[in-house]
C-alpha cells in the first residue's frame, strides 16, 4: 500500500488531496496545525499541532513518522497576505517567507530518512512566483516567497537526483478556498489534477514547474 504524507491537510486543497488518496486505498499521514475529524474517521493518520515554521514542531513530526517509508511527500501548507508597494508590511512578508519557502524545505530536510529511491516530493507553489509570468505586480510577500520555494525545489531536485527521488513544483490553479475567499475552481478538481501530475512524475521531469492542468510554466 503506497504511503503519502500531506502537509497542510486539514482543509481546502490539502483536505481534498487526502480524501482522494484515501479513496484510492492508500495510506495517508495528514499533517496540520488543527486536526480534522473527518480524515481520522476515514482512516488517515493525523499528526496535528505542527507549525512548519517551528523547528521543534518539525523535529516532533520526524519523530512521530520515525522509520515509515514515504512514497509521496506533498507539501501544501501556505500563507497569503496582500502587500502592495504603497502598503508594504515587512513582518507579514517575512512570515510568508517562513511558511511558504522555508517551511517546505524544513519538512523535506527533516524527513529525508523516510524517502528512498522512487519516492516523490510535490511542493504546491504558484505561478505568481514566476518571474516570466508576472504581468501585474503586487502581492510582494506572496510572490517573493513562492519564487523562493521554486528555487528550493530545483535545488532539491539536483541534490536528490542521485538518490532517485523526484521533485515537482506545482501550480494548482486558483482554487476556491478560504485563502482565495471562495474564488476559483473547486478543490476536488484541483486535487485530482495535482494527483495526476504526481502520478506522472518521473526523474526526467524532476525539478520542473508545472500547472496541475498538465503543462510547464515559465520560471
Amino acid at each position: 500500500m503506497p504511503t503519502s504524507l500531506v502537509v497542510g491537510a486539514n482543509r481546502g486543497l490539502g483536505l481534498e488531496i487526502c480524501r482522494q488518496l484515501l479513496q484510492r486505498g492508500e495510506r495517508v499521514i495528514a499533517v496540520c496545525r488543527t486536526p480534522n475529524p473527518e480524515l481520522a474517521r476515514r482512516g488517515a493518520t493525523m499528526i496535528s499541532e505542527v507549525d512548519v515554521t517551528n523547528p521543534e514542531h518539525v523535529r516532533r513530526l520526524a519523530g512521530e513518522v520515525k522509520s515509515i517509508q514515504l512514497d509521496w511527500l506533498l507539501h501544501n501548507a501556505g500563507l497569503l497576505t496582500a502587500e502592495s508597494l504603497a502598503e508594504l508590511d515587512f513582518d507579514r512578508m517575512l512570515n510568508q517567507y517562513q511558511v511558504n519557502a522555508l517551511g517546505p524545505l524544513r519538512v523535506v530536510h527533516a524527513l529525508l530518512g523516510n524517502l528512498s529511491a522512487g519516492a516523490k516530493i510535490g511542493i504546491v507553489s504558484s505561478r505568481v512566483g514566476s518571474l516570466g509570468d508576472n504581468a501585474s505586480g503586487g502581492n510582494y510577500g506572496y510572490r517573493m516567497s513562492k519564487a523562493a520555494v521554486n528555487m528550493a525545489g530545483v535545488n532539491l531536485a539536483h541534490d536528490l537526483r542521485a538518490r532517485g527521488i523526484a521533485v515537482l513544483l506545482l501550480h494548482p490553479g486558483l482554487v476556491a478556498t478560504d485563502m482565495t475567499a471562495g474564488r476559483g475552481i473547486q478543490p476536488a478538481v484541483a486535487a485530482r489534477q495535482l494527483i495526476e501530475q504526481m502520478d506522472e512524475l518521473c526523474m526526467q521531469r524532476s525539478g520542473a514547474f508545472w500547472h496541475a492542468e498538465g503543462y510547464p510554466l515559465p520560471w
